[in-house]
């Protein structure tokens, strides 16, 4: 070989071999380059690549800049060469921040076997304002009085203004009270949806910050907003109020100009805009729906030159700066289209499209005719026993778009500030034939990542992960709405508690789930109770804290933590954590009994018919569970205390626990492991929350077994009982019982709404009976997360993927496997805050075949079922000479493993 080749050969070796150490997928905050953020020390993440095995990071080094180029003038901080393998959320301690400021940052780390990367790809965050005095535009309201009435239009309001210099940046920062759409030279600013968002607007409201740079110019400009009612004063709640925060809506938008020399100008909100109700948007509501008159719209009304003349002068309105955050969640956007699958007439002569998916967003229409031609098109989730058009669930939300036609050629329309639950779409007055292009649906919801997958070999299970992904995303619109189509649509506690987990597996819900638990905290009772419902619209209405709800405030925040190792969320949220458990502990007392502190109980717990076979419901006694529940949150207030450092906390709540601990037992458990109500849920929560004593459990693991075998392997468990449900079993040595509830398909159960034609999760086991009926109308949501939570178990039991240590920095890959072949495969997958988690396995004539991935710079410990390590081949080389550190532990075989690709095969004992 000549010496030239040698050498080159030997430098691109030395190139490849350089880039299997890589870093990628840079976050802050939990999101990729954020811009507005308003934590001053912001808290950056990496993943490593690497395709060694066992890759551990021993160091790493962040640098941030100013400018991209990182140019020793531009350099803010440089951490130095930080021996460490952490590489999440670790805090920037740079130069402190300033207001509208955009940082660069890269990493680098070095392995344990001194392996370097190259620097990475270049990211960033943008500070938002983060001084209420920085604030320079004006709180404006439309000039119109007040409004009294319901439903009201959208208001526009613009105002013209000369930029006189070559530009080099333009951003804009903005906000109502309301929901806004932002135009600027005609051109709609973002791409986010129903803004600012839903938070307690008293204590917290959002602001969002675009780049307009490429919208704005030099000479004349123009911006304007449209204004709608939104959650701050349209329709919400259960008895049709309106107006819950106010009765005027109001903008502030801040322009900053950045010119090409250097000097800056502002352009905000003041007395010089003007505005009108005289707009298209007759009215836009969460639960009604949208009234628009196309004859109505304005044209040219957002760029320069408009004969604004007959509009009125904007008024200048008091409201605070104090209040004003940066987008702490994640916002609402269209995701995705589908079209209708089928368009029918039903019995009754209704015209309907058949979306084929009950999802959330709208319909997106495509007409032609006359003008004021009017189409009304009605949303429905489900259809009725004889195929008919079905809304009595809504109560009294419309869920009606009513679109008048200008007669100008095709038309399309979408609506502004509402959003609709559905499958179905009844159509009215359109002219002539309708097709499916006419009509698309737009699916909305908060714009989390998809981080995980599950699949087995049962068809019905896979529709039944289906359900739970589109349950969550219809119902993580800004907050974690109970449900999205009738008049509710509200923060429920309990729902969203019960359901984090399963959640944190399928989406990236780090963001949404902080800037939510924030308001969790603003709404928390001064007595430290916690509202039903976050925002606390009900509190006129509905004031109070339940047990399994109010404990959203520990269960959450200590959820998320194991999931994100994000330890800054137990600090911020500890105060309301701490609050919540001293106010249960106001009220049970030196009794250590909460009596009367569960209002909702096991909510829709199953009942069986009148005219069922005889067996009892499955209700489970309030103070009971109130008084689990207490005993929960008191445990995690103690783990938390001890993760945070707080010693005195820990001491003081350990004992807490105790003594609830052993009032429970004596109050509620008898010699026999039998507990009172002798209820599935009973039980569960017993076993769950580790409130009996060590020799107790296997006789109460076995009555809750006899319990589901005496119902032929039903379950009869609500909404607080049937998320543990499962793993109670699982953790007991009955996973197989647990397989019989998962895999059952008559009622009640999962896969009896798939059995039923269901395509996201039922509010209620029965919301459709078998013969085709309903439950009842006045609550039966067939968009509903809860029961949902099953899918915890899928990706922790069944496939087997769990946190060893917060963040999976230490990972647990146990499978769990049926002891037939009711499954012969199953595999999940999650995007940690690490990388990639694998687990898989597959059985076939008697062999299983484990496949597993374990990120870089993470440990694992791998338990392989039902083998002998001796039989074990591991990439095809017997698993003894593979890993020295294979144990067995009864008929498991226990492995200590670093990061890389596992592939096990051995006969099943």
């Amino acid at each position: 070989m000549k010496p030239f080749i040698y050498l080159f050969l030997v430098f691109i070796a030395g190139v490849l071999s350089a880039q299997t150490l890589q870093v990628k997928d840079l976050s802050c905050e939990h999101k990729v380059n954020p811009v507005g953020i308003d934590v001053r020390q912001p808290r950056l993440s990496w993943k490593l690549n690497s395709d060694t095995r066992n890759t551990i990071q021993d160091s790493y080094e962040i640098r941030v800049a100013t400018k991209q180029d990182f140019s020793a003038q531009s350099l803010v901080w440089s951490s130095g060469k930080v021996k460490s393998s952490e590489s999440i959320l670790q805090i920037y301690k740079g130069k402190a921040t300033e207001s509208g400021k955009r940082y660069y940052w890269q990493v680098r780390v070095w392995d344990t076997n001194n392996k370097e990367s190259a620097w990475s790809e270049t990211a960033f965050w943008e500070m938002g304002i983060l001084l209420p005095t920085e604030w320079k535009a004006k709180w404006i309201a439309p000039g119109m009085p007040s409004d009294t009435l319901k439903a009201s239009p959208a208001s526009l309001a613009r105002k013209e203004f000369t930029l006189n210099k070559p530009i080099a940046s333009a951003k804009v920062y903005v906000t109502a009270y309301g929901m806004y759409e932002l135009y600027l030279n005609g051109q709609r600013v973002g791409q986010d949806l129903l803004t600012p968002g839903w938070t307690s607007y008293n204590s917290r409201l959002q602001y969002q910050v675009y780049d307009v740079t490429e919208q704005v110019r030099q000479g004349k400009n123009a911006v304007g907003a449209m204004i709608g009612d939104g959650w701050y004063r349209g329709t919400i709640g259960f008895d049709n109020s309106w107006n819950f925060y106010g009765n005027q809506l109001a903008l502030l938008c801040q322009l900053q100009i950045r010119y090409q020399d250097g000097s800056q100008a502002i352009v905000g909100t003041d007395e010089t805009w003007k505005s009108t109700q005289d707009s298209p948007v007759r009215s836009s509501e969460i639960y009604n729906g949208e009234v628009y008159d196309a004859r109505m719209e304005k044209k040219g009304w957002d760029v320069v030159g408009f004969n604004d003349k007959s509009w009125h002068k904007v008024r200048l309105v008091t409201h605070t700066f104090s209040n004003l955050i940066g987008s702490a969640g994640v916002p609402v956007r269209k995701i995705q289209e589908i079209k209708p699958t089928k368009i029918f007439r039903t019995p009754e002569g209704i015209l309907v499209a058949d979306m084929g998916q009950n999802m959330v967003g709208w319909i997106k229409l495509k007409v032609s005719g006359s003008a004021g031609t009017k189409v009304v098109l009605r949303h429905s989730e489900i259809l009725d026993k004889k195929g008919n058009f079905y809304t009595a669930n809504l109560r009294q939300a419309k869920q009606r778009i009513e679109y008048i036609l200008k007669g100008e050629g095709e038309e399309t329309f979408e609506p502004h500030f509402t959003f609709q639950g559905f499958r179905f779409v009844a159509i009215e007055g359109f002219p002539g034939e309708i097709k499916p292009e006419n009509l698309t649906g737009i699916v909305i919801h908060s714009d989390m990542k998809p981080i995980g997958t599950f699949e087995c070999s049962n068809a019905l299970v896979n529709q039944l992960q289906h359900n739970i992904q589109w349950g969550q995303k219809g119902n993580f619109v800004d907050v974690p709405t109970d449900c999205p189509q009738r008049d509710e649509r509200l923060g429920w506690t309990g729902d969203a508690q019960v359901f984090c987990r399963t959640a944190g597996f399928n989406m990236d819900v780090a963001a949404f789930f902080t800037k939510w638990m924030r308001d969790v905290a603003a709404d928390q009772y001064s007595d430290g109770g916690v509202p039903f419902v976050i925002p606390d619209v009900l509190k006129k209405v509905m004031k109070g804290t339940s047990a399994g709800w109010g404990d959203v405030a520990l269960i959450t925040p200590y959820t998320l933590y194991q999931i994100y190792g994000d330890k800054q969320m137990l600090e911020v949220q500890y105060p309301s954590m701490k609050a919540y458990v001293e106010y249960i502990h106001s009220k049970a007392g030196k009794s250590n009994i909460w009596r009367g502190g569960s209002v909702f109980g096991d909510w829709l717990f199953y009942r069986p018919g009148i005219n069922s076979h005889p067996e009892p419901d499955g209700y489970t006694n309030n103070d009971y569970i109130a008084t689990a529940f207490y005993a929960y949150s008191t445990h995690l207030l103690k783990e938390t205390a001890h993760i945070l450092g707080k010693q005195e906390d820990e001491s003081q709540y350990a004992k807490l626990f105790e003594q609830i601990r052993e009032t429970f037992i004596k109050e509620y458990v008898t010699p026999a492991g039998r507990i009172a109500s002798d209820s599935q849920t009973a039980y569960v929560l017993a076993l769950m929350f580790n409130l009996l004593p060590a020799d107790l459990k296997p006789m109460a693991t076995q009555h809750l077994v006899d319990d589901i075998k005496s119902r032929r392997n039903h379950l009869s468990t609500g909404f607080l009982g049937t998320p543990y449900l499962c793993h109670v079993l699982s953790d007991n040595g009955h996973t197989e019982v647990g397989y019989d509830l998962l895999l059952q398909e008559s009622y009640p159960s999962w896969l009896y709404p798939v059995k039923m034609g269901a395509t996201t999760i039922w509010e209620r086991w029965d919301g459709m009976k078998p013969d085709s009926t309903f439950q009842d109308e006045g609550m039966n949501s067939f968009n509903h997360y809860a029961y949902g939570a099953i899918g915890d178990w899928m990706y922790r039991v069944v496939a087997g993927i769990e946190v060893g240590k917060p963040g999976y920095k230490h990972i647990l890959i146990q499978p769990q496997l049926p002891s037939d072949d009711r499954l012969t495969y199953a595999k999940a997958s999650v995007n940690s805050p690490y990388g990639e988690i694998m687990s898989g396995w597959e059985q076939k004539n008697g062999q299983l075949k484990v496949t597993i991935t374990i990120p870089a710079n993470t440990t694992a410990t791998i338990r392989l079922p039902r083998s002998n390590a001796s039989d074990i081949k591991e990439n095809g080389q017997a698993l003894t000479a593979a890993n020295k550190s294979a144990k067995m532990d009864k008929d498991t075989t226990v492995i200590e493993v670093g990061s890389g690709q596992y592939i096990f095969d051995y006969p099943l004992k």
